[in-house]
C-alpha cells in the first residue's frame, strides 16, 4: 500500500506506506514540521513496515485543534492509532514530536511497543543557544512579521541552520511549512517546553519501562549531543550518536539512520535486520 496523497483520520491527515500487513511503524514530526520530513527514510522502513506518517494538529495538512497539550495530541494520535484497529505500534518520534511519543506511552501502554527518540531534547537546560535565524523567526515581535514574508529559500534556511551538513528539503515539507502559521508555531512551543519543565524525558521513560532507541547528531546545533547520555537514565534505553550530524537526522544521513531504526524494531516485530552497509 502506498497512499502518498494522505487521507483524513480523526481530524488528523496521515499518510500510509508499505504493506499494510508488515509490523507498524509510527513516524511523528517535530515542530512545526510535518509527515513529509520522514520523507527520505520511508523507501528503506516501508520495505519492512506498514509505515503511518501523521501530520500534528495545526500543522501540514491537519486542522487547527482547540488544544496543543501534549497530553491532547497523544490522545489524538491514540485515536487514530485505534481507528485504524493498531493495537501494537513501535513509535518514533523527532525532535518535540519524541514529546509526544512519549506522552503515548504514558497515556497509552498498552498500545506504544517500543519508542525511538531522534533528537529529541531530553530537559530544558539541554536547549543551546539557537541559531540567530531561529531566534529572528520564533521571537515576537519581529518574528511574526518576519514569517508573514518567508519565501522558500527562507523556509529551506531555516531548516539547514538546524544541520550540520548539506541537506535536500522536500518539496512537500516546504510546503506543509507555509502552511503553518506563526500563531501555532508559538502554541506548540509553548506546550512542548511545558511538557519538559514539569518532569524531564529521561525521567518518564525510567518510569515506563519500555524499550527506547535515543539518535543524536554528535554535532547538534539545538540540543547539547552530550545529554543525549541523559537517558541512559531508563533500564532499557540504549543511545546512538551518529558523527557530523545535526538535528534532522532524517535529511542529513537518511541510510545511517534508517539502518539504526531497522536494527531496533526487527527484534522487536520479528522482521529481518537492515543489511549493513557497503
Amino acid at each position: 500500500m502506498s497512499e502518498h496523497d494522505g487521507a483524513r483520520s480523526q481530524g488528523m491527515h496521515v499518510v500510509h506506506d508499505g504493506p499494510p500487513e508488515k509490523p507498524p511503524l509510527l513516524l511523528i514530526h517535530g515542530s512545526g514540521m510535518s509527515g513529509a520530513s520522514w520523507n527520505p527514510l520511508v523507501p528503506a522502513l516501508a520495505g519492512h513496515h506498514h509505515v503511518i506518517r501523521v501530520d500534528l494538529p495545526g500543522c501540514g495538512r491537519s486542522p487547527v485543534p482547540p488544544s496543543y497539550e501534549v497530553s491532547d495530541q497523544a490522545d489524538r494520535v491514540a485515536a487514530v492509532l485505534d481507528n485504524l484497529g493498531i493495537r501494537s505500534v513501535v513509535t518514533i518520534g523527532h525532535s518535540s514530536g519524541g514529546y509526544i511519543a512519549t506522552a503515548l506511552a504514558e497515556r497509552r501502554p498498552d498500545l506504544v511497543r517500543s519508542l525511538v527518540l531522534v533528537s529529541t531534547g531530553p530537559s530544558p537546560d539541554a536547549l543551546l543557544p539557537q541559531p540567530v535565524l531561529l531566534r529572528a523567526l520564533l521571537a515576537p515581535p519581529l518574528g511574526s512579521l518576519l514569517w508573514a514574508r518567508r519565501s522558500d529559500t527562507m523556509i529551506r534556511r531555516g531548516i539547514s541552520v538546524t544541520c550540520a551538513r548539506p541537506i535536500d528539503v522536500p518539496d512537500d515539507l516546504v510546503s506543509d511549512l507555509r502552511r503553518l502559521t506563526y500563531r501555532t508555531l508559538r502554541s506548540v512551543l509553548h506546550a512542548y517546553d511545558a511538557y519538559i519543565e514539569e518532569r524531564n524525558v529521561p525521567e518518564r521513560l525510567a518510569a515506563l519501562h519500555v524499550p527506547v532507541l535515543v539518535v543524536f547528531g554528535a554535532a547538534d546545533p539545538r540540543w547539547d549531543p552530550s545529554s543525549a547520555h541523559r537517558y541512559e537514565a531508563a533500564a532499557k534505553a540504549r543511545v546512538e550518536l551518529l558523527p557530523g550530524v545535526g538535528h534532522v537526522p532524517m535529511l542529513e544521513a537518511p541510510e545511517a539512520t534508517s539502518r539504526l531504526l531497522l536494527g531496533f524494531t526487527a527484534p522487536a516485530t520479528g522482521t529481518p535486520p537492515a543489511p549493513p552497509a557497503a
